[in-house]
């Protein structure tokens, strides 16, 4: 059985880091799929998902080493192309990936104890994001 759903959530840009566990959760819940697998897909090419422990420190450790990594204030042919200034918000989103996949057993993500799925918006502004969750199993 395949089920999927799409939700849209508001973020700030500039690698605004959100907590979507309990959403994904939601939707595994919502597919009565038992076991299988979950993919998490952000829908656009600036925006990531992955796992992190959500806690604040560590949000802003993240924050900070996306930013030595490829900050924002660099020059890219992308940004001088389009006007847009932000090719490191591509950069960024295209080295992490768009989604990742988590098993789901007994109708549960099975995540570790201290493991949240974020999404990452690495653009230069507030966005309105489309996650599309697919769940597949029995």
């Amino acid at each position: 059985m395949v089920f999927g759903r799409q939700f849209t959530m508001e973020t700030k840009g500039l690698s605004d880091i959100q907590d979507i566990t309990a959403s994904v959760q939601d939707i595994v819940a919502a597919s009565n799929i038992r076991n299988g697998l979950v993919n998490v897909f952000a829908v656009g090419s600036t925006a990531s998902i992955t796992t992190i422990e959500f806690e604040p420190a560590l949000v802003e450790d993240m924050r900070d080493q996306l930013e030595q990594f490829a900050p924002h204030t660099m020059k890219s042919r992308h940004s001088e192309t389009w006007g847009d200034d932000n090719g490191f918000s591509h950069i960024r989103a295209t080295f992490m990936g768009p989604g990742i996949t988590v098993p789901v057993s007994q109708g549960e993500l099975i995540l570790g104890t201290w493991q949240q799925i974020v999404v990452i918006d690495h653009d230069n502004r507030p966005r309105s994001r489309k996650i599309f969750v697919q769940v597949l199993g029995e």
